[in-house]
């Protein structure tokens, strides 16, 4: 940072959360107020909140880097919105909402049994805890280190920093302080970004300077399919496509915001509110990665000593950052990638120790603790849960790729396995429990061996299509064995009582 003042950005950034966990700590008095808000939050707020725990410092930051180096291919996504709002709003939420559930994965036991609930909540709890690590890592690592000039050595003590402080007003604060912070963090991120934007236009005097004359040679070209390309529109629209489903369907921290509103039509502009978010971020961060390569393009000798300009792609945003920005503002666009970490992180600590909380303490415990006590259980879990994240974002440095394939091939792995089972209860009646075990097994076997297909095989395949090939894979199995294999005696009933 360059100056005392991009420090106070910081500080009065991160002192602002902290004093929102400590009010709505005083405010928090049952169960039900810590995890879902009492059930009556604001639809544009937990859209928004929704936005920013899916829309991760790692998105932040590798966006821009994509535009640089591959170019526009991957703002294909924008074109299943519509569709995702629609297949969503209509089809899955109505669902959700009308089961009076804490956890997503209740109606899992109701519909399947209890192994496939536990085998769900243990995929949750391992997927957002790679999440996290991953998180971490990146933010330190590729952000924080490299803005401040100091050694690699102290990413792990930058990495403690944040876990520490994310962990304190999550603990305290419960999903309305979450809510709360992830709405500031919204308009940070966009705050900060047009105003990156807003000093390279002002540095070359016209948004028309930032536009290249002809279709850089580094880019890849327009594809409308090829399932051999690294992206191509119609792979990047259908695995975006599964990823919104999947997670908006079985991932605990979209159901959980589902279920903080007060009825179906509230969770859908909630739904609406956040891919509306998703869809202007995704523009403002084109337009970010663009304005960057202009400038970076027209002062090479800025980018790092033996690097191109594609080779330094991803670390170019945190670079500008440091040599581009005016004292204050750098603290603020500094702000802005620390908001995109810690809303992701508060989130998926709120949203583990819910599940860990009623899926497995008080789903197999004789008695049922006060509520009083369940709060202070689900705080010290959220301790234990951030311990366990930093220790994981130690290994994270050892997957090959950018940023985008190392999200895809680490958290993705499990985003269809863990939706494989809902759509199973949700939408085919004759779903068994035994088929669907098998099948979701399944699902992460082929997961693995399409993200790590040119270690596996010797054959690379598109990490875009690890998550509609692990489904496909899933659902087509579970159906199958559904058919073949007898149905339990228990779950006939459990799903005749439902």
């Amino acid at each position: 940072m360059k100056s005392g003042w991009d420090w106070l950005a910081i500080a009065l950034y991160l002192s602002g959360l902290l004093a929102v966990g400590a009010y709505y700590q005083r405010r928090t008095h049952s169960v039900d107020d810590y995890m879902l808000g009492g059930r009556r939050m604001r639809p544009w707020s937990v859209g928004l909140s929704l936005f920013a725990t899916l829309f991760s410092a790692i998105t932040y930051l590798a966006m821009p880097g994509e535009m640089i180096k591959h170019g526009p291919m991957m703002w294909s996504k924008i074109a299943c919105l519509p569709l995702v709002y629609w297949v969503v709003g209509w089809f899955l939420i109505p669902h959700i909402m009308k089961l009076q559930v804490t956890s997503a994965y209740e109606l899992l036991e109701v519909r399947l049994g209890v192994r496939i609930r536990t085998l769900a909540s243990l995929f949750f709890l391992l997927m957002r805890l790679i999440w996290m690590a991953v998180i971490i890592f990146m933010v330190a690592e590729k952000i924080i280190v490299p803005v401040m000039g100091w050694s690699e050595e102290t990413a792990f003590w930058v990495s403690v920093a944040i876990g520490v402080l994310t962990i304190v007003y999550t603990s305290c604060g419960g999903l309305r302080g979450v809510v709360v912070t992830d709405v500031l963090q919204s308009f940070i991120m966009f705050g900060g970004t047009l105003l990156a934007i807003l000093i390279i236009v002002n540095h070359f005097g016209s948004v028309r300077a930032l536009l290249p004359a002809d279709w850089p040679q580094h880019w890849a070209e327009w594809k409308f399919y090829d399932a051999r390309a690294r992206v191509s529109f119609m792979t990047m629209v259908i695995t975006v496509f599964g990823q919104y489903v999947c997670t908006a369907g079985s991932d605990q921290m979209s159901i959980q915001r589902y279920l903080a509103t007060r009825d179906s039509a509230a969770a859908r502009r909630a739904l609406l509110t956040s891919l509306i978010a998703n869809g202007l971020i995704y523009v403002v961060l084109a337009a970010l990665g663009i304005a960057l390569m202009a400038y970076y393009q027209a002062h090479p000798e800025l980018i790092m000593t033996g690097r191109s300009l594609s080779e330094a792609a991803d670390w170019l945003l945190p670079l500008f950052i440091v040599q581009g920005l005016p004292v204050g503002i750098a603290g603020l666009v500094f702000s802005g990638l620390l908001a995109a970490a810690m809303s992701s992180l508060s989130s998926g600590i709120n949203s583990s120790s819910h599940v860990v909380i009623n899926d497995f303490i008080l789903r197999f415990k004789k008695f049922k603790p006060s509520q009083r006590t369940q709060v202070h259980w689900a705080r010290a879990i959220s301790l234990v849960i951030g311990l366990a994240t930093l220790c994981l974002s130690l290994i994270m440095g050892h997957v090959k790729g950018n940023l985008i394939e190392v999200t895809f091939k680490t958290v993705n792995l499990l985003t269809a396995p863990l939706f494989v089972p809902f759509f199973m209860a949700l939408f085919v009646r004759r779903a068994n429990e035994n088929a669907v075990l098998i099948g979701t097994l399944a699902s992460v076997a082929a997961a693995v061996c399409i993200g790590f297909a040119d270690v596996i095989f010797g054959q690379l395949i598109s990490f875009l299509w690890i998550i509609p090939g692990s489904f496909a894979v899933g659902a087509a199995t579970s159906l199958l064995l559904s058919i073949l294999l007898p149905r339990p005696t228990q779950n006939r009933s459990k799903s005749n009582g439902n």
